[in-house]
């Protein structure tokens, strides 16, 4: 039986491209070297990888420029290293999905978004060339910020059709970019010109109708999440855009809305199912063999992550949504009762646990946990007291391994509910946490709809992140930029930034 014939890289097509490797791609390095304009190669080049599937150049791209930034993912890769991989880059899009049809460029921005980078991204559209030239000159003139273009490969005499890759210099006198192609397997980094790298921006990608572009990434300034984040790998962002878009309008102009608890009331019965999901909380996971002890640098975490809870919990908004809570009414299925059970939580952590912990691309309906096995335990930090912990097995492709999760525990830990619930101590983020994260996280103008000015202005009081503590209000600010490329990744639209506050 004949058999296809395999493939070791291609030709590149010289001219338009140069070769990196060539007498003519060494001597461009060199003057732009001398120029200062090849300041970020060296961190692109010290983290550089070949994207692990055809159609992952985005995610590959994307890998390379966040570990050059040393950003911190804050989850373990393999081992305890806490590294980058495509791997990890699943919050946006199934990475089946990216394997069978790639990734789109707002998807890429949001990915970005997601892992902690501060991003601004540009369609052929909204900029010129000369614009181009610019941000090249800025980005290939520090190591704080880097592109990563989004281009047709036929304008540059190349096979294939639309590829992501991260820019790694900039000759002016030239005006050449260097392209450090992810696909080495096909094409070795090489040299273009600026207007025909411009043309191959500006080209539509047919999966979208929308035209290509570059993406700027840099270190954001703030602190990484701490204890929340948005889950946009499910439906439930989409259910809840609807929802706000839609739904919630209505119900705020009804009369009938005379008080805060009333209106919160009505938001929480009419939310989506699937709601709850949207806002998850960062799961720190622990091997159970790395010892009985937690490191110095697993405590600060730890002690972060209990400030922030803290601090939800001091807010008025989340002593009237605890109330409403005790009183039995349901928060989109995060009640006491039943989704803050040990084993929900458990199975939940096994299963993120062994995500992080295998390094495999597999899907969460792989993964399984132990949790007849599940209980509560004391662990003692170096230089500290008691912490406790979740403690189960998850089981990956046939192995088992026993997984522990850092709980934070806040001072005030004690349930004042007074219903047949009883009292007890909720000492991780519990549904009313959780629904009031999402309440301050929701865009400002969500509540504009409110008819009666007293209430609105009361229940905007309440919701604002002007008297927030700093920590919180960072995370909060977050989530809504989050929610924000959320939006804008499904519309495929970038364009005001995300207010901090009504």
């Amino acid at each position: 039986m004949a058999t296809a014939p395999s493939l070791y890289r291609r030709v590149l097509p010289s001219p338009p491209a140069v070769d990196f490797t060539s007498p003519d791609g060494k001597r461009l390095f060199a003057e732009a070297l001398e120029g200062g304009t090849m300041e970020g190669f060296f961190s692109l080049a010290s983290c550089f990888q070949t994207q692990s599937e055809p159609a992952f150049c985005g995610l590959a791209s994307l890998v390379v420029v966040l570990n050059a930034l040393a950003i911190d993912p804050g989850r373990r890769w393999k081992g305890p290293w806490r590294w980058f991989d495509e791997s990890m880059l699943d919050c946006c899009e199934p990475l089946d999905k990216v394997k069978a049809q790639g990734i789109t460029f707002g998807k890429v921005a949001c990915l970005a978004h997601c892992s902690g980078a501060d991003v601004q991204p540009f369609r052929a559209n909204q900029i010129t060339v000369d614009d181009l030239r610019r941000h090249l000159i800025r980005c290939t003139s520090s190591r704080d910020c880097h592109l990563i273009a989004s281009y047709h490969r036929k304008l540059l005499k190349q096979t294939g059709t639309g590829h992501f890759s991260p820019i790694g210099g900039y000759h002016a006198t030239q005006d050449m970019v260097l392209i450090l192609d992810v696909a080495r397997f096909k094409y070795p980094p090489h040299w273009v010109p600026v207007p025909l790298l411009w043309e191959a921006m500006n080209t539509i990608d047919e999966s979208t109708g929308l035209l290509r572009g570059f993406i700027l990434i840099s270190r954001h300034n703030a602190a990484p999440l701490a204890l929340y984040t948005v889950s946009c790998i499910d439906e439930s962002w989409k259910s809840m855009k609807k929802y706000c878009v839609e739904d919630l309008p209505d119900i705020l102009k009804a009369e009938s809305l005379d008080s805060v608890p009333t209106l919160l009331s009505r938001f929480i019965d009419s939310l989506p199912a699937n709601a709850g999901s949207l806002i998850k909380w960062v799961v720190e996971v622990r091997r159970k063999e790395e010892g009985p002890y937690l490191s110095k640098e697993e405590k600060e975490r730890l002690f972060v992550k209990e400030n922030v809870l803290q601090q939800v919990r001091d807010t008025g908004l989340y002593m009237i949504v605890h109330d409403l809570q005790c009183a039995h009414i349901q928060c989109c299925n995060i009640s006491s009762s039943s989704e803050d059970s040990i084993t929900r939580i458990a199975a939940s952590v096994c299963s993120q646990g062994a995500a992080m912990l295998s390094g495999n691309l597999v899907s969460s309906d792989c993964l399984c946990c132990s949790c007849r096995e599940t209980c509560f335990k004391g662990v003692q930090a170096n230089g500290g007291g008691p912490n406790t912990v979740i403690s189960g097995s998850m089981v990956s492709e046939g192995n088992e391994q026993g997984v522990d999760m850092l709980l934070p525990m806040p001072s005030l830990s004690m349930s004042s509910c007074n219903s047949n619930l009883g009292n007890e101590i909720i000492k991780y983020p519990s549904g009313a946490d959780v629904l009031t994260v999402l309440l301050l996280a929701l865009h400002p103008s969500t509540w504009f709809s409110i008819m009666d000015e007293k209430l609105k202005t009361e229940f905007q009081t309440l919701v604002s992140t002007d008297n927030l503590p700093d920590v919180l209000k960072q995370e909060i600010i977050h989530l809504r930029r989050q929610l924000y490329y959320l939006k804008a990744c499904e519309d495929e639209e970038y364009e005001d930034p995300v207010p901090s506050s009504p």
